[in-house]
């Protein structure tokens, strides 16, 4: 029988966080896992206390959203130690990508029984942030900016916060000039956005890289071009179904590896909790992290 060390930071998301483990608590202690709680103070210490669970072979369930998930499977990224996703975030959208169960029993099943899948990850590294390891995706451009305004609202949470933080970031965001360069191979682009891909969700549930898998060893590489505010709009209604690929604003490339820079200070962000400015070189690491879904 596997033994899980739950990792919850107690401030995110006010009693969410809390209310999903205990959901999720009860169906695994009845199938007589051993389950341990760990309440961290940051990000940081989260990540520490994952490291020094997972180096004593237990399984470690990162209990919140796409930032904790991203954070937690980062500091897993590479040394064996195995991850479980408990859901209790505003987007959850690597727990989106691996389709894992929104029912409590049966993401208890999921822990309980599946056998742990070898998934990519991605090392993010700059001149100004430390070197860091995520889950999602790396977006450089409005959607960044975006993602700022929703993590800073106070009165608006879950999704409405994402719409919100759209609409004042495209209302004031002015086309950048990009330089991508994807496996040696250069790329201009003059737009809104470049993101980098392993999971084909980010953004609450938005499905930016239609194509995307997180077990390829690939980056799908999503640049959109400028364009009329109004065919904007349209276009990011459109990431809903993920149709949004066919317009001609739309550009999509792989790689390994990619250096996104810009004609100004675009800010970047990754899984939601990392916020600094480009440049940024972002890589594939190939099965690097194994988790069960």
């Amino acid at each position: 029988m596997r033994q899980f060390t739950a990792v919850v930071n107690p401030t995110a998301g006010g009693s969410t966080s809390a209310a999903a483990l205990l959901a999720v608590a009860r169906p695994l202690r009845e199938a007589g896992a051993e389950l341990r709680t760990e309440y961290s103070r940051s990000l940081a210490h989260a990540q520490e206390l994952a490291r020094q669970a997972g180096g004593q072979g237990r399984v470690v369930l990162a209990v919140g959203g796409d930032g904790m998930a991203g954070g937690i499977g980062g500091a897993l990224s590479g040394t064996g130690a195995v991850l479980g996703l408990v859901p209790a975030g505003r987007g959850n959208d690597f727990a989106r990508a691996l389709e894992l169960p929104t029912q409590p029993k049966e993401l208890a099943e999921v822990l309980l029984h599946r056998e742990p899948r070898a998934v990519d990850t991605i090392e993010v590294a700059s001149a100004v942030h430390d070197r860091t390891v995520v889950l999602g995706s790396v977006y450089a451009g409005v959607d960044a900016l975006a993602n700022r305004h929703a993590n800073h609202a106070k009165l608006l949470r879950g999704a409405a916060s994402y719409y919100a933080g759209g609409l004042r970031a495209v209302t004031s965001w002015r086309p950048a000039r990009y330089r991508v360069t994807v496996d040696g191979k250069e790329h201009h682009h003059t737009g809104y956005t470049v993101v980098a891909a392993n999971s084909g969700y980010y953004g609450s549930g938005r499905l930016i890289a239609p194509d995307a898998r997180v077990d390829d060893g690939l980056l799908d590489v999503v640049m959109i071009s400028e364009a009329p505010r109004r065919l904007f709009f349209a276009l990011m209604n459109e990431l809903k179904t993920g149709s949004h690929v066919n317009r001609p604003q739309v550009r999509i490339v792989r790689g390994r590896e990619i250096t996104i820079s810009a004609d100004r200070d675009v800010p970047y962000g990754a899984d939601g909790e990392v916020e600094a400015v480009l440049p940024v070189t972002v890589r594939v690491l190939p099965g690097a992290l194994r988790v069960l879904c």
